[in-house]
């Protein structure tokens, strides 16, 4: 295999990621080499068994970032370093013993979250963005939905006052967009965090960041305030994208067409379809090699950085023979990860709370939707990492709002 190296950049990731992916399982096979922003080399993992294994193996594909053999060659301003830092001190850079007994303290708080409380609220603020577009007859149900659902039930959860949840929305969408409002939202962001904590360690309270605090691993409050920073990102963003593309999927496929008029049945079988075929995380940094060694037929260098293409694998047409047919309740797919760095169970179970119960709302209070534009006019985020729609505009028939009186 003599094929260049593929740039992970372009307007293919937006238009048809799914044929750029086959083209590079057929040039390069299921270890694919990319170039980053400022040509830095990597690896991109495609194959479902190949990234089965990086996943599986933390020692020989480890997560600590200080491995990467390209460090020399990163500048100051790389506009990837928010997404593979160094020496940051959250969960998402730890390894080993440590690692487990954070995501052991994370988990253990997620896991305290009351189910009935968590769709209450889901609910509750889901009914109040709908009440504010109901009348009107038409909506964007990315801009005026989606983006503004999940941080408000998370912030919820975790702690904050009411009124801090309209700040949070937009400092997390500014940090996410990584443009010129990042920074400033980043900032907002940790500094919100901070207050929290410290209020919480003086006043503590049944919410999520009380519950880290009591944990007795003797954790830093700079560590439980990065790992709240990465707990708040990693379940908005993908969170909201499972909400817009499930409802794409709805709107445009007539197998789901039935959920539109009163039923229910295939929403989860929907939310399901798009994690295997239209994932909101699409590709993620990453793992570094701890020492030379052998994957997918490729030569890997100690240092080397491996990208996982959870899109990729979950498309691999080694394990899915069959890609027209309906995914079912197969959930084998890496939307969530795989290993010890896998997306803790208890925040994929907050995750399709608020998506299910954001979808059920739109589904209930809106009954005749439909698309305001062709769907091949719906625009999506040019992003190689995550992928969700920029918008999704609808109309229907107006309704009146329903107040603050839901349960």
């Amino acid at each position: 295999m003599t094929a260049a190296p593929v740039p992970l950049i372009g307007p293919r990731f937006q238009t048809d990621p799914a044929a750029l992916y086959r083209e590079m399982r057929r040039e390069h096979g299921a270890v694919t080499p990319v170039l980053l922003d400022g040509d830095i080399p990597a690896w991109l993992v495609l194959g479902y068994r190949e990234l089965h294994q990086v996943t599986g193996d933390p020692v020989l594909f480890s997560r600590d970032s200080d491995l990467w053999n390209q460090w020399d060659h990163i500048p100051d301003d790389w506009p990837l370093l928010p997404m593979i830092g160094r020496k940051q001190p959250s969960i998402l850079y730890t390894v080993g013993e440590r690692h487990r007994e954070r995501a052991a303290m994370i988990s253990g708080a997620l896991e305290a979250v009351d189910p009935f409380e968590l769709r209450r609220h889901a609910e509750r603020f889901a009914d109040e963005l709908i009440d504010a577009v109901c009348e009107k007859g038409e909506a964007d149900l990315v801009t005026e939905y989606a983006v503004l659902l999940p941080v408000r039930v998370l912030a919820t959860l975790y702690g904050f006052a009411e009124e801090q949840g309209p700040g949070l929305v937009t400092a997390l969408n500014d940090m996410i967009d990584g443009r010129e409002r990042a920074i400033a939202g980043q900032t907002h962001l940790a500094g919100s965090m901070a207050e929290l904590v410290a209020d919480r360690k003086e006043h503590p309270a049944d919410d999520v960041v009380s519950r880290m605090l009591a944990d007795e691993g003797g954790f830093t409050d700079e560590e439980i305030v990065q790992d709240l920073m990465v707990m708040m990102a990693a379940g908005h963003q993908p969170t909201a994208d499972w909400i817009g593309n499930s409802l794409r999927l709805m709107l445009t496929d007539e197998r789901f067409a039935a959920s539109l008029f009163g039923g229910r049945n295939s929403v989860a079988e929907a939310m399901n379809e798009v994690l295997w075929e239209d994932t909101p995380t699409q590709n993620v940094a990453g793992r570094w090699a701890s020492r030379d060694t052998r994957l997918g037929g490729r030569h890997i260098r100690t240092g080397d950085l491996l990208l996982l293409g959870l899109q990729g694998a979950n498309s691999d047409p080694q394990v899915r023979t069959d890609g027209t047919a309906l995914t079912g309740g197969n959930n084998a797919h890496f939307s969530f990860g795989h290993g010890e760095h896998r997306c803790p169970f208890p925040a994929q179970e907050v995750a399709e709370v608020i998506s299910r119960t954001g979808i059920e709302v739109v589904l209930d209070r809106l009954p005749d939707i439909d698309l305001a534009v062709g769907a091949e006019e719906l625009p999506r985020r040019p992003s190689p990492w995550l992928r969700g729609l920029t918008g999704l505009p609808v109309r229907f028939t107006p309704t009146p709002a329903v107040g603050s009186a839901s349960p």
